[in-house]
């Protein structure tokens, strides 16, 4: 089989031939909300709030990215979370989280 695929985290595109009688290794992804305290577009660190009242600092901003250069979309998120915190707005963010990688979408 011949599959093409975009990463979710990079937007690279993926290819991989595999004969059809191997079985694959499927991700699961999961999505989950949480709200934005603080963002510095200085060293890309956030702090999110979690459901149970915790705060989660682990994550950076969609700019700053481990492997190769931010997409478009990543460019675009940012600067629309730290203008939306600039203005005093409650902030919701999506935390995209597969194979032991997280990212804000």
């Amino acid at each position: 089989a011949h599959i093409v695929a975009i990463d979710i985290f990079t937007g690279k595109k993926m290819e991989d031939l595999c004969p059809t009688s191997h079985n694959l290794d499927v991700p699961f992804v999961k999505k989950t909300e949480y709200q934005l305290l603080t963002a510095d577009a200085d060293t890309g660190e956030v702090s999110l709030l979690q459901e149970n009242g915790d705060t989660k600092d682990d994550l950076n901003l969609p700019t700053y990215v481990k492997i190769g250069e931010p997409t478009e979309e990543d460019k675009k998120v940012t600067e629309d979370m730290l203008k939306a915190l600039d203005d005093g707005k409650d902030v919701t963010v999506i935390v995209q989280a597969a194979c032991g990688e997280e990212k804000i979408i």
